[in-house]
């Protein structure tokens, strides 16, 4: 995983949620994902993808009874999007870098498709037990 340092600085945004580590809290991730970007004038298609990803994992892999996992979004000053999902797995860490699954599987692709819209993402280690998966992705460069 990439492990650069963020780009993000001081937010000028930020939204921070608990929710259900259950499908339902991770549909409802990218939903209230999306209207957030949307409020902030932001893009956020390949965002709400990122999220929907990141928050299955956190429902699916993440999962303990009775605890929530975290949805935070961060625009910094260089408008540099944060997205990070944290749950109370950390334990089970996502692999170094995204590999595809074989090739009937039905399931496996999720961090291919945070990689593959992000500019960066990796993990971090959370206060014991937690962890956090994030991605990053940058302001689009004016032409």
């Amino acid at each position: 995983m990439n492990q650069e340092t963020t780009r993000t600085s001081i937010p000028v945004h930020q939204f921070t949620i608990l929710l259900s580590a259950t499908r339902r809290g991770a549909r409802l991730a990218r939903l209230l994902a999306g209207e957030q970007l949307r409020s902030w004038g932001m893009p956020f298609e390949a965002a709400e993808q990122i999220v929907a990803e990141l928050a299955n994992n956190a429902a699916l892999h993440g999962h303990v009874p009775g605890r929530s996992f975290r949805l935070a979004l961060k625009i910094g000053e260089a408008a540099t999007l944060r997205i990070e999902v944290t749950d109370a797995r950390a334990d089970r860490r996502p692999p170094e870098a995204a590999q595809p699954p074989p090739l009937y599987a039905e399931s496996g692709r999720g961090l291919l498709l945070v990689a593959a819209l992000s500019d960066r993402w990796g993990t971090e280690p959370g206060s014991p037990p937690c962890k956090t998966v994030w991605a990053e992705i940058d302001a689009p460069v004016p032409t």
